[in-house]
């Protein structure tokens, strides 16, 4: 069962969230025009009066640019002031994870962009591990991720979700944690959420944004602080068989944080990943504000005042 927070953002203001409900008509419910954004924070440990929010900024912004996508407005100072009210209402004590949602919320029948209502809401739910940090077994889906001539994968579409919906549900039935999905032209593109790297020869790899990833925020800071760390990156087209005869091989995203990959198909791989490793732990360190060189990728909001 979710543990929801008591609040959620919903016309305009912090409601109950029992009350923050939608109407079975609601457009985006038929169509899937909304998208919807992911965000982690946590108390501080060091002042349970404090939340942490990692990187806030790029995640309003891609927020905002999503609802461009779909032909609305959605001022990133809009977002970052609902999220402050949110946090400040639900004053959450355990780590949390963030949904917020742009939507058309028009009760009409016709699929559009035009002439149509839209709104946003925001609500939260406990949330530790996604996946185990122990790590995870990958299938390859038969599902094909989309293109980007065919819906903008640059934001977080909803209904391109249903892809994703049916790869993880193929691998978890076909006995498997989760699903790596190809793209049109063969190669790697990403798992059902969540991005994808490899370590090669000391090297981190990556799909590049020209194999219809997402433009994760987590794996845009996997590469800085990697960087930052000295470690060689490389983002480019991996082929299915590089794999199986990575160094390493491990997952990015909001919710699942960074995960190792344990297995793909019948091949068991490394089970030391000395690369992973340093980098989990150092992004660990920055969202729990351990880490003053990266303090600016936290927000630190105060909930108690």
């Amino acid at each position: 069962m979710h543990q929801f927070l008591p609040y959620a953002w919903f016309g305009g203001r912090c409601v109950p969230f029992a009350e923050a409900t939608l109407s079975v008509a609601t457009h985006a419910l038929h169509y899937g025009t909304g998208a919807f954004g992911g965000m982690r924070a946590i108390p501080n440990p060091a002042d349970p009066g404090e939340i942490l929010l990692f990187r806030a900024d790029r995640h309003a912004r891609r927020l905002s640019q999503s609802a461009r996508l779909l032909l609305t407005e959605l001022p990133e100072q809009t977002i970052h002031e609902a999220i402050n009210a949110f946090l400040v209402a639900n004053k959450p004590t355990t780590p949390i994870y963030l949904r917020p949602f742009v939507y058309t919320s028009d009760l009409g029948i016709a699929p559009r962009l035009h002439n149509i209502e839209t709104d946003f809401l925001i609500y939260g739910l406990e949330l530790g591990d996604y996946l185990s940090p122990e790590g995870v077994s990958c299938r390859i889906s038969s599902w094909t991720r989309q293109e980007d001539r065919s819906l903008p994968l640059r934001g977080k579409i909803s209904g391109a979700y249903i892809t994703s919906s049916l790869a993880k549900t193929e691998a978890v039935k076909s006995g498997f944690d989760e699903a790596l999905l190809l793209n049109s032209r063969g190669k790697v593109s990403e798992a059902s959420g969540m991005n994808l790297f490899l370590v090669r020869d000391g090297v981190l790899i990556t799909p590049g944004v020209d194999q219809d990833i997402l433009e994760g925020i987590t794996r845009a800071s996997v590469l800085e602080l990697a960087r930052s760390m000295g470690i060689p990156t490389l983002e480019r087209p991996v082929d299915k068989s590089e794999l199986f005869i990575a160094d390493e091989v491990f997952l990015s995203g909001t919710a699942a944080k960074v995960t190792p990959v344990r297995r793909v198909e019948s091949t068991d791989l490394a089970a030391e990943r000395p690369m992973m490793t340093a980098i989990r732990e150092r992004l660990t360190a920055i969202t729990e504000g351990r880490d003053a060189a990266f303090e600016h990728w936290v927000s630190r909001i105060r909930i108690d005042g």
